[in-house]
């Protein structure tokens, strides 16, 4: 066995190779690539000779994404992406001081595949299907995540010099296309005020807005309503910067629109669409974004429970001495846990074993949150169980431990 750290940066690796006893064999700085590729299979080569089976190298590195880590396991090596956390704490017991190297970072992950190999999660099979959704779901909830910061930026520029808009597009939503034209149209509050029926009217049907007529009339009459002004100048600076903002949102609603629709298509095309698709409160966007978190090699969760200890909705157990307690787990994958609390909160409107559940977590004095998490706890063991068996979500197999059904169900 061949036992290799591997260092990362964005255009080399540090690499240490070393055999079972942890002797070092070798180490190399590997620039990234084909031809780095090549030299770490020739350095391997090497030392393992002519009899060493690729399953015999084992592979700890900070990642599991990129070129670099595909081409590690096209070889067939085994490869452990390795958490930074874990691997700080690892890497204490060589020196207290701080002290930091490439070439030692390469040693400690080469000593931690080589030591506790068996407490940590080497790099999931996934299908190509399986990545492709992982990368566009991800991408389209960063540029979400992306446009709610803009939107606050935007918010608190109008609150400085032209608070009148929240209140007058408040009916449309500020981050609306419609709402975001008509701010670029007159961004300062004087301008504003010279925005006629008409022009409101024309923005609102080219979106297909209804009531077009009460919502121009109740737009006009929030702009054209006396408030403190700021001096022209002032003024004029801060509806730049405004417009800057609106225009950066109205691109980014462009392409988050673009994305949902590549999203839903790599999904859709999925063989494990049609499982999550049937599980309560989950749509194409949610079952794309758990199923690119969860990943479908089936064989990287060994029970039910290491699924949800993945996913973050199990809670976690601390004893000591005379104190026990049980608290949530808050070291987790944050998008799988936002995309399961939009599923669990989702399921409480059309799944009466869901709601039932909930309503007796809360029975119980819980909170609002806890209560959403153990819902959500419950159906990631679901889903588990209807990925393993490949069959569709049933409501009465899987709330039935909590009782008959009422009949409306």
């Amino acid at each position: 066995m061949l036992f290799v750290g591997d260092d990362w940066a964005e255009d080399h690796h540090d690499v240490e190779v070393q055999d079972g006893t942890g002797r070092r064999l070798g180490t190399a700085r590997l620039m990234e690539g084909v031809e780095g590729i090549a030299k770490l299979h020739a350095l391997l080569a090497r030392h393992g000779g002519e009899d060493l089976e690729p399953e015999q190298v084992v592979v700890g590195i900070e990642t599991d994404r990129g070129p670099w880590v595909q081409a590690l396991l096209a070889a067939g090596y085994q490869v452990y992406a390795v958490n930074p956390r874990q691997a700080a704490r690892f890497k204490e017991r060589y020196a207290t001081s701080g002290a930091k190297s490439d070439r030692g970072d390469a040693h400690a992950l080469a000593d931690m595949v080589r030591i506790d190999r068996a407490q940590l999660r080497p790099v999931a099979g996934d299908s190509e299907q399986a990545q492709a959704v992982k990368v566009v779901a991800r991408a389209h909830q960063t540029l979400i995540w992306e446009r709610t910061r803009t939107f606050q930026r935007l918010r608190n520029t109008l609150r400085e010099y032209f608070p009148g808009a929240l209140t007058a597009y408040a009916g449309l939503e500020l981050t609306s296309t419609d709402a975001l034209e008509l701010l670029v149209k007159a961004p300062t509050p004087e301008a504003a005020k010279k925005l006629t029926k008409p022009q409101i009217i024309a923005v609102l049907a080219r979106h297909r807005r209804r009531d077009r007529d009460q919502k121009a009339a109740a737009i006009q009459k929030e702009l054209r309503e006396p408030q403190l002004a700021v001096a022209v100048p002032v003024a004029a600076a801060y509806a730049a910067a405004a417009t800057a903002h609106a225009r950066l949102l109205l691109a980014l609603n462009e392409q988050i629109d673009a994305l949902e629709a590549e999203v839903k298509t790599h999904f859709l095309t999925h063989p494990d669409a049609e499982i999550y698709l049937s599980m309560p409160g989950i749509g194409e966007i949610v079952g794309a974004r758990v199923l690119a978190e969860f990943g479908d090699d089936p064989t990287r969760y060994a029970s039910a429970k290491a699924r949800k200890n993945y996913a973050g909705t199990s809670p976690v157990t601390r004893a000591s001495g005379k104190v026990h307690t049980v608290q949530a787990r808050y070291v987790r994958n944050n998008r799988l846990a936002d995309a399961l609390q939009r599923q669990a909160f989702c399921a409480l409107q059309n799944s009466p074993g869901a709601r039932r559940s909930y309503d007796k977590q809360r029975a119980r004095d819980l909170d609002y949150n806890p209560a959403l998490r153990q819902v959500g706890n419950r159906l990631v063991g679901i889903l588990h169980g209807c990925l393993r068996t490949r069959t569709n979500y049933d409501e009465e197999a899987a709330w039935a431990h909590h009782g008959q059904l009422p009949a409306a169900a």
